[in-house]
C-alpha cells in the first residue's frame, strides 16, 4: 500500500474517542473522509456517535465537503482491526506516556507500512512515545487544541529518526482538514503553545498570592486585554504595529528588546519577509476591523 497525498487520503483511523478523538473523527468526516474508530470505554460507539451528531451542526456552518456524512463512520472495538486498512491514524488516548507508548506500537504492527501515525500527545517527547515501534520513521506528534474541531492551531513534532517526508504529508493532511500547523524544528517536551500557556497561569498564580488580584481579575485581564489580540495579531505582529509609522524597529529602539539577544534579528527579519511590503495604514485598518467584529459578534460566557 503507496501512501497517497494528503489531498487523495480518503480512509482514516482514530484511535481513542474521548473529547478529541471525537473532535478529530467530526473533522475527518465533515472533510469526506471514511473513518473508522476504536475506544475500549463502555459504550464507546454510542457515547462517539453522539458527540459526532453534537458537532455536526457547527462543522455544517462551517461547511461540509462534497459526500461528507456521518454515516461514513464506522466503529470497532480492537485496535489492529481498526488501523489494518488505513492510509493515516491519529491517535487520541489519554495522555498517559507507557500507555501511549504500547498502544503506538500495537498500531505500528498492526497498519501498512506507508500509513502516516500521529499521536494528539500534548506533551510527550515523539522519540520516547515511539520507542517501541518497527517503524518509528512514520510516527509523530500532531497536537490539537480543544476543541480539536474548531481551534486551528495543531503542533507537529518529530523525533531524531522521523522521516522529514512524514512532517510534510502531515503539514499537508491538517491544512486539508482547515487546521493550521507549525512544525518544530526539534523535539521538546509540551511543545510551544502549551509552555506559552503555562507561563501565562505560573505568572496569574504569582499575582493573585501575592494579593495583587483575584483569579477573576486574571481572567478578564486576559480575555478583555491582550487575549482580545490574539486572534488578530501574536506577539511578532503585535510589536510591528506598537511601533507605529516605524514599526518594529521603532518599537525595539524605544522600548529595548527582552529576548534572547541572538534571537533578535531573526524577529525583525520575521516581520521584514512577513509584512515589510504592506503599509502601516492599511495593517492598522485590517486590526481595527476584526477587533470590530469580535467586539460585535463575541457573546459573554453563560
Amino acid at each position: 500500500m503507496s501512501r497517497p497525498s494528503p489531498e487523495d487520503t480518503r480512509r482514516v483511523a482514530c484511535v481513542g474517542t474521548g473529547t478529541i478523538g471525537a473532535g478529530w473523527t467530526a473533522l475527518f468526516l465533515a472533510h469526506g473522509m471514511d473513518v473508522i474508530a476504536t475506544d475500549p470505554g463502555p459504550d464507546a460507539e454510542a457515547t462517539l456517535r453522539g458527540r459526532v451528531a453534537r458537532i455536526w451542526p457547527k462543522l455544517e456552518r462551517l461547511g461540509l465537503a462534497p459526500g461528507a456524512s456521518q454515516d461514513r463512520l464506522q466503529f470497532t472495538p480492537e485496535v489492529e482491526t481498526c488501523v489494518q486498512d488505513v492510509e493515516f491514524v491519529q491517535e487520541s488516548a489519554p495522555d498517559n506516556e507507557a500507555l501511549k507508548i504500547e498502544l503506538l506500537a500495537r498500531i505500528d504492527a498492526a497498519c501498512p507500512d506507508d500509513t502516516v501515525i500521529a499521536s494528539s500527545s500534548s506533551k510527550f517527547l515523539p522519540s520516547r512515545i515511539g520507542a517501541k515501534c518497527a517503524h518509528p520513521r512514520r510516527v509523530a506528534i500532531g497536537h490539537p487544541f480543544v476543541p480539536s474541531y474548531l481551534v486551528p492551531l495543531v503542533e507537529i513534532v518529530g523525533g531524531a529518526q522521523v522521516d522529514p517526508t512524514v512532517l510534510a504529508w502531515l503539514d499537508g493532511f491538517y491544512r486539508r482538514v482547515g487546521k493550521t500547523p507549525i512544525t518544530l524544528k526539534k523535539e521538546i517536551e509540551a511543545y510551544v503553545a502549551n509552555r506559552l500557556q503555562a507561563v501565562l497561569l505560573e505568572e496569574g498564580s504569582r499575582l493573585v498570592a501575592a494579593g495583587v488580584c483575584d483569579w477573576m481579575d486574571v481572567e478578564l485581564a486576559v480575555t478583555k486585554g491582550p487575549g482580545f489580540r490574539w486572534p488578530i495579531q501574536g506577539p511578532v505582529l503585535h510589536r510591528h504595529l506598537g511601533g507605529g509609522p516605524g514599526g518594529v524597529r521603532h518599537m525595539i529602539a524605544h522600548f529595548g528588546w527582552r529576548g534572547a539577544p541572538e534571537t533578535k534579528d531573526a524577529f525583525i527579519e520575521t516581520v521584514d519577509r512577513r509584512w515589510g511590503g504592506t503599509p502601516m495604514e492599511e495593517l492598522e485598518d485590517w486590526r481595527d476591523e476584526n477587533m470590530l467584529m469580535l467586539l460585535r459578534e463575541l457573546r459573554e460566557a453563560p
